[in-house]
């Protein structure tokens, strides 16, 4: 826990206050005492015993005569004095305390232990307001250092949101210091990157949509040039061509609907997704194994939940060397679809690019089929239910990948 509030800003910069003015009180209280004990060492020097005191009668006849030293100090202001008399003799004399009100009586001037004034006398009493000051100080300035850095961790809260995607984010910008200008320059760009990328996937949605219109075209001038034998396999090829294009237009469209909040990409309902996988299992010749015990429903999008499980099958389908499996499960409360196939695999520092859109394996380019979009479209769906996606190694060690997508059973799920 200490880690922690070490690691904040505002706490940093307070003890550094509070340090500071320990360390001021330490070395003004150190000065203090090597100036009392310098003044000490100096009423006991030669000097001041060089001078002499006298003590006569009425008669003016001398009764003690000598050198004199102050010892220390009686109950309250009584002084006391050593004579060091001409006949030899030491003689003490001490003064009795006044009387009145600075006297003893009042209880203002007796013994260290008993007199709550000679700690408010210095040195005691400048120490005693040394550390007062040094509280208020201390407790003062949290207040003002901390609605200060209250708006650092503000702007660190919206820059931690806008690198996890939420673009349409703003900050506070309070005041005319560095901090609110770093707001402000903040915003600004915030508000241009938003922009930029909604300009990017307006255009991008706009013209795929007018691809199919020359799609369109291409297939009816495709219908228009006959069955002759000596063209069968140019058609063949342009037909490859035109459904890789039309794959490439769907799967555009629907990510850029994807990632445009509020925009309706379905209904919610109940989906079977042991039906649904058997469907798609069918279609490419997967295997189907359903762990579950029970069935296995989500609360989703049917058409997007099934565009998701087909493109994991026809990425295996694609790559793999034998058999492609579906093992279906449930973990908690999430819905667990495994797709595995026998072949090269994904390697482990490549398996998290994979899901970028237009990403390849090194040398994928020049493999049939595939655009780039596929994983990168089944995570959007994945994310858009609440779930997750991600690329591992096969359960039972052979060569190949395993892509494992998590659906949430529970209702609501769905946003």
């Amino acid at each position: 826990m200490f880690k922690v509030f070490s690691q904040r800003l505002y706490l940093r910069i307070w003890l550094a206050v509070v340090g500071g003015v320990a360390v001021l009180t330490l070395v003004v209280g150190w000065a203090w005492q090597q100036a009392e004990a310098h003044n000490a060492r100096n009423n006991a020097s030669p000097t001041s015993l060089a001078r002499e005191m006298t003590v006569t009668d009425a008669t003016g006849r001398v009764l003690v005569q000598g050198p004199f030293e102050r010892i220390r100090r009686g109950e309250g202001d009584a002084p006391r004095f050593r004579i060091d008399g001409a006949d030899g003799q030491t003689y003490f004399l001490e003064m009795t305390p006044r009387v009145g009100g600075a006297g003893a009586s009042n209880g203002r001037h007796g013994p260290p232990g008993h007199d709550w004034a000679f700690w408010l006398r210095p040195p005691f009493g400048f120490l005693w307001l040394l550390g007062l000051i040094g509280l208020v100080v201390v407790v003062g300035v949290f207040p003002i250092i901390r609605r200060l850095l209250k708006r650092l961790e503000n702007l660190q809260r919206g820059v931690q949101r806008f690198g996890e995607g939420d673009l349409t984010v703003r900050v506070a910008t309070e005041g005319t210091d560095e901090v609110a200008d770093l707001a402000r320059q903040f915003n600004a760009a915030a508000s241009r990157i938003e922009e930029l990328v909604q300009s990017h996937k307006s255009l991008l949605a706009n013209a795929s949509h007018e691809l199919r219109s020359p799609l369109a075209r291409i297939r009816m001038g495709l219908e228009l040039m006959g069955g002759d034998a000596s063209v069968a396999k140019a058609k063949r090829e342009i037909q490859r061509n035109i459904n890789e294009l039309d794959q490439l237009v769907d799967e555009i469209l629907l990510a850029s609907r994807l990632e445009q909040p509020g925009v309706d990409v379905g209904t919610v309902e109940s989906v079977d997704l042991i039906g649904l996988a058997a469907e798609e299992c069918a279609r490419v010749d997967a295997d189907l194994e359903v762990q579950a015990t029970e069935g296995v429903e989500v609360p989703a999008i049917a058409k997007l939940v099934r565009r998701a499980v087909r493109n994991l099958l026809e990425n295996a389908r694609r790559y793999s060397h034998g058999e492609v499996s579906l093992l279906l499960s449930r973990e908690g409360d999430m819905a667990v679809i495994r797709v595995q196939d026998i072949g090269p695999g994904v390697p482990p520092d490549q398996r998290e690019r994979i899901f970028e859109k237009f990403y390849r394996l090194p040398g994928a380019s020049e493999r049939s089929g595939g655009v780039g979009l596929g994983l990168s479209l089944v995570r959007s769906i994945a994310l858009h239910h609440g779930g997750s996606v991600a690329c591992e190694g096969r359960l039972d060690g052979q060569p190949g990948a395993s892509f494992v997508l998590r659906l949430p059973v529970q209702p609501g799920a769905a946003h």
